[in-house]
């Protein structure tokens, strides 16, 4: 199964409403970063075990951890969790950015370093969220 039919799989197996505001904000993303790399985790360790959500990525860029060693990761992620849907924004140095600068102005939203929380579209200015969005997606070259 490719990456895409995985993401398309995933995103119909949301319950309705979910599944819409996925879908959407699926497109707009692919919009947003239309030759970058797709990824999908499906929220599983090496031995099967699920240990957090599955998640969609989108661009790349890579990691660089404090011994030295890289890693390529997604910029942007887009998940289903119990009470709606996340966004993850990887990349940004400053950690209190996204809280400081879209915190107030997005809407009925959890916004912490990296990750926007919120219920369902309707619930956040997505023009907002797409700012977030495309200012995380500027903060590194995709690959």
């Amino acid at each position: 199964m490719t990456i895409q039919q995985q993401i398309q799989e995933y995103i119909t197996a949301q319950p309705e409403s979910k599944r819409n505001d996925m879908q959407e904000l699926h497109n707009i993303i692919l919009e947003l970063i239309p030759e970058g790399k797709q990824w999908f985790l499906d929220g599983k360790n090496d031995e099967g075990k699920i240990i957090s959500n599955p998640n969609i990525g989108y661009g790349s860029y890579i990691i660089q951890y404090a011994d030295g060693t890289k890693r390529e990761f997604y910029q942007i992620g887009l998940s289903a969790n119990t009470t709606g849907i996340s966004v993850y924004i990887l990349g940004i140095e400053d950690k209190k950015y996204l809280a400081q600068t879209y915190g107030e102005k997005i809407g009925k939203a959890s916004v912490t370093g990296y990750c926007i929380k919120f219920k369902t579209l309707k619930d956040v200015h997505l023009h907002i969220l797409l700012e977030a969005i495309r200012y995380g997606i500027e903060q590194k070259p995709s690959l």
